[in-house]
């Protein structure tokens, strides 16, 4: 009886997700009007349009996801909860989109060039921006204790501290990453992409503690994720060092004719890696 209470249980929250979900995937629509999102996907096969709303519907799993782990306050106040959580879980990853757009690619329009040059680099770019927003949110949420009031604190530090992560990772490699994507090179995207996830790894789930203070918990998440940001330059030697040995990551990404995304892969697995071994080591 208590595998049957827990499965139906599910199921009900699982509606309750997917019902969210849609909601999620309006809200984006009207956001986006500029472009028409079955013609591109359907009639244009846009894969950069593709791969931007993969990372958006990623984000979206994350950001209402951290309204439903955690403890139970039983059924009705569980769906509530969800109902509520879930849908600030939305409008904060769309606001974090629109953040991203204007002080990460600020040098151009994201829409123009998923929709007019069809750059996957861009889409790449998006998809992680949206991956790594959603973790934030994921973890602001589901952190037991607070409330909604510690919720959007630890998201807009979190939000905060990625905008000055992809900063770094500007200043860091030793091309110009706008330039780069503009000339639609993927693999520079690739990598892009690849440090904002690990850096959404690091800032989300380290807000998933349980709150104790706003001095005691804000300041050890702070302190968290900025170890994870120091770290970036550290693993882009490293991965140069020990998993592309004899080869530089700039050469095979930005300084030839075809750019190598599989290195940019390679690059982006580093990131993801070294993020989750320093919170399994905390």
């Amino acid at each position: 009886m208590i595998v049957l209470d827990r499965l139906l249980t599910a199921i009900i929250y699982l509606i309750l997700f997917y019902a969210l979900f849609f909601i999620g995937k309006l809200v984006h629509q009207l956001l986006h009007r500029e472009y028409d999102l079955s013609k591109e996907l359907v009639e244009k096969d846009n894969p950069a349009v593709a791969i931007a709303l993969t990372g958006y519907y990623i984000g979206m799993v994350f950001a209402i996801g951290g309204a439903i782990v955690g403890p139970s306050y039983g059924l009705i106040m569980d769906m509530i909860y969800l109902g509520i959580y879930g849908l600030v879980g939305i409008v904060l990853l769309n606001i974090s989109w629109f953040l991203c757009d204007l002080a990460i690619l600020n040098r151009f329009k994201i829409s123009d060039e998923l929709i007019r040059d069809r750059n996957c680099g861009t889409g790449v770019i998006s998809f992680g921006m949206s991956f790594a927003s959603g973790l934030i949110i994921f973890g602001s949420m589901s952190g037991e204790g607070g409330g909604m009031l510690s919720a959007l604190a630890f998201w807009a530090v979190g939000q905060l501290i990625l905008v000055v992560a992809a900063r770094v990772y500007a200043a860091i490699i030793p091309y110009d990453v706008h330039a780069e994507i503009e000339k639609d090179n993927v693999a520079a995207g690739v990598g892009f992409a690849g440090a904002l996830i690990g850096i959404g790894i690091v800032v989300g789930l380290a807000a998933q503690h349980e709150f104790q203070s706003w001095a005691e918990s804000l300041g050890s998440y702070v302190i968290i994720a900025l170890a994870g940001l120091i770290l970036l330059p550290a693993i882009r030697f490293l991965t140069d060092l020990v998993l592309i040995p004899n080869v530089k990551l700039t050469d095979e990404i930005a300084g030839q004719e075809t750019p190598n995304v599989g290195a940019a892969y390679i690059e982006a697995f580093s990131y993801i890696a070294a993020s989750l071994v320093l919170l399994w080591c905390i």
